[in-house]
């Protein structure tokens, strides 16, 4: 029996979405399939669906933030991961990066792009939405940044990261991180356990 590829709906700009990013190879070789990496704009979801960031929709509710934190700290012992360094410039925009990795899916390099992108936004935070920062960043990387930055700014690139996040929408989603396992949803990190699950037959 072939097992459904679960999809990760992710955008550079989440904390939440590079903890699951650490977390998914170890279910990949529990579950015996890779995961389907699906770039989309978290700011064009937010604005379709009226939703706001956790830093939002935290401020000023007692108890709320601290029980996320953790939340987050379970996370990061049950999966055996790093957690993230807070990003001093967030909130970053991540119209460029989430482009250019559409434009290094297209060039065949998305694995390696896709970690270099999460790793200098939340392990080693750097101010991503500066073109000279990230161009340096994704160099040190290993990657062709000015190839790729270029790339991201084709028109079937751009279109097909709005395609992206207005199916993303269509299909139910409201934020990142979120996973699909055919037509099956969820959101938030926290359900990465019952997306193994799911295309474990548990």
């Amino acid at each position: 029996m072939t097992r459904t590829a679960p999809q990760f709906l992710f955008d550079f700009g989440s904390p939440n979405a590079y903890l699951s990013h650490l977390a998914i190879p170890a279910i990949e070789q529990r579950i015996g399939v890779k995961f389907d990496y699906v770039p989309i704009l978290l700011g064009g979801i937010f604005k379709s669906t009226n939703n706001k960031s956790p830093a939002e929709t935290l401020a000023g509710i007692r108890n709320k933030r601290e029980f996320h934190a953790v939340e987050t700290e379970r996370f990061v012992k049950r999966f055996n991961v790093q957690p993230y360094v807070m990003n001093p410039f967030f909130p970053v925009n991540t119209l460029n990066l989430m482009r250019t990795a559409i434009a290094a899916q297209l060039e065949g390099v998305l694995e390696k792009y896709v970690d270099a992108a999460f790793h200098h936004m939340w392990r080693e935070p750097k101010k991503m939405d500066d073109p000279e920062v990230a161009a340096k960043a994704l160099t040190s990387s290993g990657l062709d940044a000015q190839k790729l930055f270029a790339r991201a700014q084709e028109p079937e690139v751009k279109g097909k990261l709005i395609k992206n996040t207005e199916e993303a929408v269509a299909r139910g989603a409201f934020g990142s991180p979120t996973f699909f396992v055919g037509n099956e949803m969820f959101f938030g990190k926290e359900q990465l356990r019952e997306v193994e699950e799911m295309v474990s037959g548990k």
